[in-house]
């Protein structure tokens, strides 16, 4: 069994380091803001002339509110309940979409539109579609785009899911982390079974034909008992696709993980061996992994593709 493999120790600690997100490229640490913007939009303009017409471009909005703060979290957000904030953050947007398609020699094709965050859910159904439907405008979308949100399962309504299915979008991301109460409780993020499952029902229901789980093993409390609880329960909803992350503990970068004490981390043998024992569930399930921390079902298009 995939549990019982041998750990070499010393390769363990080796690689057992905070190291920036492969999915960033270049990563984080090589970006730079001193950015020369005469040469940037001219690089701008050669790569969209080059791309558009022949692979259409990829769009990534971030929306990056939340109501509550996630402990564990490194993402750039911004916490709070005033919903104001909607309307101000949608409207910078939009300048700055502006800036872009001064820089566009041709109308642009769309292939892909990401919203993350934060919390994309966030912002109201209403104001989801006004930022769509700037971005389309004067637009070609394309005959086989894929448009995808990130949701939390406590906050996407219905008529949220309705209203991007009606803008195209088919896949969404809920960000589930962990099904222990526990450590729901330690890292701030408590969302209930029936809520992920309510969630999960309304996409398919609504005509999402993707729906992804975001699960991190590694957290504050973690123990094999509970991550194998937590996978358990996530097979039952039968998500296409699954991201099982490595939980990163840089608390010089983000303070809000400072909010848990560190003797409550598991340590590196303990964390090797619950993704071994989430990976174990996931295969006997039926799961297919790919890359270094994603999943998929045989039907889904990132096993296809694979």
């Amino acid at each position: 069994m995939t549990q019982n493999l041998p750990i070499n120790p010393l390769l363990l600690k080796k690689y057992n380091q905070p190291v920036p997100r492969y999915t960033s490229y270049p990563t984080v640490p090589f970006w730079q803001n001193d950015i020369d913007i005469q040469k940037w939009e001219i690089k701008f303009t050669e790569q969209f002339t080059l791309q558009n017409a022949v692979n259409g471009i990829s769009i990534y909005v971030h929306l990056p509110f939340c109501e509550s703060l996630c402990t564990y979290c490194g993402c750039n957000k911004k916490i709070t309940q005033n919903h104001s904030v909607e309307e101000e953050y949608l409207q910078a947007i939009e300048k700055e979409w502006k800036l872009y398609r001064k820089r566009m020699g041709q109308t642009p094709v769309i292939r892909e539109i990401h919203l993350g965050g934060g919390t994309p859910t966030f912002f109201s159904p209403l104001h989801l579609r006004h930022l769509i439907n700037v971005l389309i405008k004067n637009s070609i979308v394309h005959p086989y785009h894929e448009f995808s949100i990130e949701g939390h399962p406590n906050n996407t309504t219905k008529q949220h899911l309705d209203t991007l299915v009606s803008l195209g979008f088919r896949r969404i991301s809920y960000g589930v982390q962990d099904l222990d109460p526990q450590v729901q409780h330690i890292i701030n993020r408590v969302q209930p079974f029936e809520n992920v499952k309510q969630a999960t029902e309304n996409a398919r229901t609504a005509g999402f034909t993707s729906v992804n789980f975001d699960l991190i093993y590694g957290l504050p409390l973690q123990t094999i008992q509970s991550i194998e609880n937590t996978i358990n329960q996530v097979i039952l909803l039968k998500p296409d696709r699954i991201a099982f992350y490595s939980y990163a503990h840089v608390p010089w970068a983000s303070r809000g993980q400072r909010l848990f004490n560190e003797s409550d981390l598991p340590a590196a043998g303990e964390k090797i061996q619950l993704y071994l024992k989430g990976k174990e569930l996931l295969s006997a399930s039926g799961y297919y992994d790919i890359g270094m921390d994603h999943f998929a079902l045989p039907h889904n298009e990132l096993y296809i593709a694979k």
